[in-house]
């Protein structure tokens, strides 16, 4: 149902043509009257109708200046003009606005319907296009999100002006318009697999906080394997503070809906600058680091766990339940080498204030950390322990706290390096099913990432990382490009109607595949199968 707005200042006039006119059996809604401008705009703004009809001479707000209004705000919405008066200088001002109609009073139901019934169906077949539109740039949503990607490291890495960093973010679509930020890092998985496994339940429920960050104006990043990145608005602190507190209340609900999804959530500081985002996704790493080391099922604000200083030692100060080398091993599975910093830092804090300054305890962390390594290095990764420096290669390790530290810090991102190497053999293998499954199912119109994750049990984030890392092309390209590819041959080889040919090659709509066609090649599938044709001969 199209929603209809009247506008008209007779009341007997109103009233003759709300009801003289069956307007549900035409497709039609009528939504609303009011008798001036002024009353029918605030109305017009709640109801947002598909076509509204105004007279032009009314008292506080005529109707010219109501259709400016409306077309400023609304650009989609249809406007039908009555009036008694035939000047030329109102038809054309109301061309220029934009005005669909200009019909002159009286005017008799069965006119204004006829009137109707043709901008109706001006209106529903814009709407199928932009219907068309958007579902292909949802499809393609896949293909923007490395840029975004690039976007949200610049944006969290620093160095980059307000100006540059606010053009960017318009390219994208993005706004940046705020007051205050914060960031919120988040990792979802499912207990009942692997992090990097497909799970329905770990879909459903991103699907869910994608829909959340919408509808709260926040900026949602997806960092593949390291999870999704939350940038949240707000015009006053007061208000930032209201907006993550409602917002992790909310997904603390929808995981308790699912007890066997776990969690981990890192949030940073609130800052008042663009440029000063950086320091906030900071403090959210710091936090988000933790998961490494204790409990799931967390939200932990990075500034609240901030390195102390202490140049005593005591053995009281050590906390023997984080000793286990068991953190380190979980770290260097999962782990990615941008969180390295954070981890030995958070890991050391835990053991306590003060541990590092001991020498002896130095040598005995090192030692211990360094056979860690060597050990998932030889027995999980197939490598060289001669890949991985030892200590007693260079005695200045032991020398000072800092030392140590950075050596810490050094052998587990060496080991993380080792590991990523090691898996882009196995994606290969992934990649080359994934592609062969993509040729036996392209004509399926529902053949999606997910699907494609789901049967080689892949998580879908990882999968779409790993494909483009592989192929240098987004998953969506990839198919889209496989699809039309097919079409093209089809075209060529075949006297099927393009109709027939879009099922063929996953399209059940004609007009859609029609716009991805022309989107891909510059012409409609039956300009290429003209042009074709003449090369042919």
């Amino acid at each position: 149902m199209l929603k209809v707005f009247l506008v008209e200042d007779e009341y007997f006039v109103r009233e003759s043509i709300k009801n003289n006119i069956d307007w549900n059996s035409h497709g039609f809604e009528f939504c609303g009257e009011a008798g001036d401008g002024e009353v029918a705009l605030p109305m017009i703004r709640k109801e947002l109708p598909d076509i509204v009809i105004t007279d032009i001479k009314m008292p506080f707000m005529d109707g010219l200046t109501l259709s400016k209004m409306i077309k400023e705000e609304h650009s989609s919405t249809e406007i039908i003009l009555l009036t008694g008066y035939e000047e030329f200088a109102y038809a054309q001002e109301a061309l220029n606005i934009g005005v669909a109609r200009y019909l002159g009073k009286p005017i008799s139901g069965n006119k204004l319907l006829e009137e109707l019934d043709q901008l109706g169906n001006k209106i529903k077949e814009k709407k199928e296009e932009l219907a068309i539109v958007e579902k292909y740039e949802r499809e393609m949503e896949e293909k923007n999100l490395g840029e975004r990607l690039g976007f949200f490291d610049s944006l969290v890495t620093g160095g980059r002006d307000t100006v540059s960093l606010m053009g960017e973010a318009r390219k994208l679509s993005l706004d940046l318009s705020a007051l205050c930020y914060n960031i919120l890092l988040l990792k979802v998985w499912s207990d009942r697999h692997d992090m990097e496994e497909y799970s329905g339940t770990v879909v459903s429920m991103e699907d869910r906080l994608k829909a959340m960050a919408e509808e709260k104006h926040a900026l949602l990043f997806d960092r593949h394997l390291e999870g999704k990145a939350f940038l949240f608005k707000a015009d006053s602190e007061e208000q930032m503070d209201a907006l993550l507190k409602e917002c992790i209340e909310r997904m603390q609900n929808m995981f308790d809906e699912n007890r066997h999804i776990r969690f981990f959530a890192g949030i940073g500081k609130t800052v008042t600058h663009i440029t000063e985002i950086p320091e906030s996704f900071d403090s959210a790493g710091r936090g988000f680091a933790h998961r490494h080391l204790g409990e799931s099922n967390k939200f932990i604000w990075g500034n609240e766990h901030n390195t102390q200083e202490n140049e005593e030692f005591s053995l009281s100060d050590l906390n023997p339940k984080q000793m286990a080398h068991e953190r380190v091993i979980e770290f260097l599975r999962r782990g990615d080498c941008n969180e390295v910093t954070f981890f030995v830092e958070e890991f050391i804090q835990e053991l306590g204030a003060s541990v590092m300054n001991s020498t002896m305890f130095r040598q005995y962390l090192t030692m211990d950390t360094y056979l860690t390594v060597v050990d998932f290095v030889e027995n999980e990764i197939g490598a060289s322990r001669d890949a991985i420096d030892t200590f007693d290669s260079d005695k200045s390790i032991m020398l000072n706290k800092d030392n140590a530290v950075n050596y810490l810090k050094k052998i587990i991102d060496k080991a993380i390096t080792l590991r990523e190497e090691k898996s882009k053999s196995r994606y290969h293998d992934v990649v080359r099913d994934a592609i062969a499954y993509i040729e036996d199912n392209y004509s399926n119109e529902d053949f999606s990432l997910n699907s494609l994750a789901a049967y080689v049990n892949f998580s879908p984030n990882h999968l779409s990382a790993v494909f483009r890392q592989q192929t240098g092309q987004p998953f969506i390209k990839y198919l889209t490009d496989y699809r039309i590819t097919k079409a093209k041959e089809l075209l060529r080889c075949t006297s099927k109607k393009s109709s027939e040919i879009a099922g063929l090659v996953g399209y059940k709509d004609a007009h859609y595949f029609s716009y991805a066609f022309k989107k891909t090649q510059g012409m409609t599938p039956t300009q290429y199968r003209g042009t074709a044709k003449e090369e042919s001969k």
